[in-house]
C-alpha cells in the first residue's frame, strides 16, 4: 500500500505540476491534495473499533467478540476467539525480553547486529533518495521540469509492479540470501551505470536523460523487487519471540534513522558531486553484498522455532 499512495503521489503531481507549470504556489496545491487522504482517514478512525487481540490482552474479551460479530456470523465470530487468544498470548511473549536482556546474550547480540545491519543496508540503497528527490535527479538528468514530473510516474509504477511480482513469484520461490545477493548486484550495478551516464555524458546529448531515466527506473524495480521487502519480512524471521518487540524495534529505528540521514545528505551530495554520488552508492552497496554473504543467516523453510534454537547453537 505504501508503494501505490507513492505511485499515485507521483501521478497527481505530474498532473499539477503541468497544469500550473512554474507557479510559485504549485506545491502548496501538490501538499493540499496530500492533506485530503488524511482528513478522510482520521474521520475514519473515528469509527474504527478497537482490535480484538488488543482487546483481549486488556482483558475484554466480551468487546472482542463483538467486535468480532460486526464482521463475521455469530458461529465464526465465537470460533475466531481462540486464535485471537493465541495471538494475544504470542503478544505478549513478545513483549516479554527486553533490550538488557538481548545485549546480556552473544546469540541475541548478534542476531541484533544482523537485523540493524540489514535495515541499514536496505536503506543505503539510495532508495527512498528517488523517491524523495527522484524529479530533481531527472531535471539533472536534462528533462524539463514538467516532462520530469511526467516521468517520474515511472518510478511509482516500477514499485508497484516489483512488489506485486515479488510477493507472487520471487519471495517465496528462492532462498532469501539468494534474493538479497542478486538484488544488492543489480541495484550496484544500476548505480555505476546511472555515475557513469550522468558525468560521461554531455548535458546536451539527446540520449542522455533518456537513457538516466531507463536505468533509474531498473534500480528502483530491482530494489522494490528484493531487498525492499525482504529486509522488513527477514528482520521479523531471524529474532527470537520473547525478545522480538525490542529488537524490531531498534532495528526498524536504525531503518529510518539511516533514511533520514541518507534524505538529509542527498541533495548535499548531488549539488557537489553531481551523478558521481551515485559510484558512492554502488561503493556502500559492495560492503552490503560482503555484509550478507558473511553475516546473514538463511531463513526460508525454516519454523520460528528451528531457527531459534539453529542460532542458539551457531551464534553463541
Amino acid at each position: 500500500m505504501i508503494v501505490i499512495g507513492a505511485s499515485s503521489a507521483f501521478a497527481i503531481n505530474a498532473i499539477i505540476g503541468n497544469i500550473f507549470h512554474a507557479d510559485a504556489h504549485t506545491w502548496r496545491y501538490m501538499m493540499t491534495v496530500a492533506v485530503l487522504p488524511s482528513i478522510a482517514l482520521f474521520f475514519g478512525m473515528l469509527r474504527m473499533p478497537e482490535s480484538p487481540r488488543w482487546l483481549v490482552l486488556k482483558g475484554r474479551e466480551s468487546e472482542a467478540l463483538d467486535v468480532l460479530r460486526q464482521v463475521r456470523s455469530e458461529e465464526r465470530a465465537v470460533a475466531e476467539m481462540s486464535e485471537v487468544r493465541a495471538l494475544a498470548e504470542e503478544a505478549k511473549m513478545e513483549q516479554e525480553g527486553t533490550l538488557r536482556e538481548v545485549m546480556a546474550t552473544k546469540w541475541m547480540r548478534r542476531l541484533l547486529f544482523i537485523g540493524i545491519g540489514l535495515s541499514i543496508s536496505q536503506q543505503l540503497t539510495g532508495i527512498n533518495s528517488m523517491m524523495y528527490y527522484g524529479e530533481l535527479v531527472l531535471q539533472d538528468a536534462g528533462f524539463t521540469h514538467e516532462v520530469a514530473l511526467i516521468v517520474n510516474v515511472f518510478n511509482g509504477l516500477a514499485s508497484v509492479s516489483a512488489i506485486l511480482i515479488a510477493l507472487k513469484w520471487i519471495i517465496d520461490r528462492f532462498k532469501r540470501r539468494t534474493i538479497l545477493l542478486v538484488g544488492f548486484i543489480g541495484t550496484s550495478t544500476a548505480h555505476l551505470l546511472m555515475g557513469i551516464l550522468g558525468t560521461q555524458l554531455d548535458l546536451g546529448n539527446p540520449a542522455r536523460p533518456w537513457l538516466l531515466l531507463v536505468t533509474i527506473v531498473t534500480f528502483v524495480f530491482i530494489m522494490q523487487a528484493t531487498q525492499g521487502p525482504l529486509v522488513w519480512l527477514m528482520v521479523s524471521e531471524i529474532f527470537p519471540l520473547k525478545s522480538r518487540g525490542a529488537m524490531i524495534g531498534v532495528s526498524v529505528f536504525m531503518l529510518w534513522t539511516t533514511n533520514m540521514l541518507v534524505s538529509l545528505f542527498f541533495p548535499i551530495m548531488q549539488s557537489a558531486l553531481g551523478f558521481g554520488t551515485f559510484f558512492v552508492f554502488a561503493g556502500l552497496g559492495v560492503l552490503a553484498l560482503g555484509f550478507i554473504y558473511k553475516f546473514v543467516p538463511e531463513t526460508k523453510g525454516h519454523t520460528l522455532e528451528e531457527l531459534e534454537e539453529h542460532f542458539k547453537e551457531t551464534l553463541s
